[in-house]
């Protein structure tokens, strides 16, 4: 039995979702609180132009940022295209997504089970066999994947810290190999589906599973169910592309220097193949906005699929998370969102689902996939919910 779970948002908890992902979630919900549809009041537009002043600074170079509301909308920039020419920041440029991909893969799982192609309850082992091992005796539905109560271990990478990873940025790792290194690994030691545990793994088994039902490769059919109704025009996924094709904002990393000072690498070019289905996505901020705005409205999932994005499970402690996004509470609304980062960018979508308040930024953070809060990002967020 599943109820659905509603949350309200305030701006330090959305902050949280755009810091990084949290956890994952089961099956329950309260009722949504009514929306105040005498509430016209427009963006803060000179908070806004507040929270992205000053750039660059040491906590990002670039930021896009676009808020809607009620009273109307509003679309700022600010920053640079790059450190050396020091040219404005592209208004419309495309940026690494991160795992605001997952948005687009669990709808891309929920349009297939909306055509019978998928069944949520199935065990994902019968559909890949030869994935899994006798170690793996507990069934783990399709939907245990969707919420990340899998008990899935993590999988491998190509390094453990930046300096690892930065090594190797032009290297493949395969999203098959990913799954095999964490099925190798054996399971966790929980019943799936009573504990959340917020890992790419489970997307990245997610995008093989839709590979199998169908036939074709995970980007063709995450455009074909997604992209394409959503009209994500200048979306694409980069496979094993290390560029960002098209106008984009180079994005930085800042490393510490022996003598205690700071340099800024650019990171902008990077193969990140085995983030795949779990965050290889190359985005903008205005199909961002029109992916979440069809979304919500039922325009790309059809119900009841998706009820299962705004539906936490129920019985898992801390259960935050549901098919694809995230819910946080403050205010007495509900918003649900999804964050991303990967180096050199980080980026936000989320709303409440009645659509009253949304929000979707970029910012190239110097420190994207730190656990500390981006000052920039903070602001930006504040300002939005004002």
């Amino acid at each position: 039995m599943r109820a659905r779970t509603h949350a309200v948002l305030a701006a330090s908890v959305v902050l949280a979702l755009a810091a990084g992902p949290l956890a994952a979630p089961a099956f329950a919900a309260p009722p949504a609180p009514a929306s105040n549809s005498t509430d016209r009041r427009g963006p803060d537009e000179e908070a806004l132009r507040a929270a992205i002043a000053g750039l660059p600074n040491r906590y990002a170079t670039a930021s896009l940022v676009r808020v809607g509301t009620p009273g109307g909308d509003w679309h700022g920039s600010a920053g640079v295209r790059d450190l050396a020419s020091a040219r404005p920041a592209h208004p419309d440029a495309r940026f690494r997504a991160g795992s605001i991909t997952k948005v687009v893969t669990a709808a891309t799982v929920l349009r297939l089970a909306a055509q019978d192609e998928i069944d949520l309850d199935a065990p994902v082992q019968g559909y890949l066999p030869d994935l899994f091992t006798p170690d793996f005796e507990q069934p783990i539905s399709v939907r245990h994947l969707l919420n990340h109560t899998s008990g899935i271990k993590p999988g491998d990478g190509l390094g453990d810290d930046f300096a690892q990873a930065y090594a190797h940025r032009y290297e493949t790792l395969t999203p098959q190999r990913v799954a095999a290194s964490a099925i190798a690994k054996g399971p966790e030691d929980f019943v799936p589906g009573t504990r959340q545990q917020y890992l790419n793994i489970n997307y990245t088994i997610l995008g093989l599973l839709i590979e199998k039902v169908t036939g074709r490769s995970y980007a063709s059919e995450a455009a074909r169910l997604v992209l394409r109704p959503a009209g994500m025009h200048h979306t694409y996924f980069p496979g094993t592309g290390p560029r960002i094709r098209g106008p984009h904002n180079r994005g930085y990393q800042a490393v510490e220097r022996p003598d205690g000072t700071t340099r800024l690498v650019d990171v902008t070019e990077w193969n990140q193949a085995d983030r795949w289905a779990a965050g290889d996505m190359i985005s903008t901020t205005g199909d961002l906005e029109r992916l979440l705005t069809k979304l919500f409205r039922g325009e790309i999932v059809p119900q009841p699929e998706l009820e299962e994005m705004f539906t936490t499970p129920a019985g898992v402690p801390d259960a935050t998370l549901s098919a694809g996004l995230e819910y946080q509470e403050a205010d007495g609304q509900v918003f649900w969102g999804k964050s991303g980062a990967r180096y050199g960018y980080s980026a936000f979508i989320g709303g409440t689902r009645d659509l009253r308040r949304t929000l979707v930024y970029s910012v190239n953070s110097t420190d994207a996939k730190s656990t500390a809060r981006n000052p920039v990002a903070d602001a930006i967020t504040a300002a939005a919910l004002r």
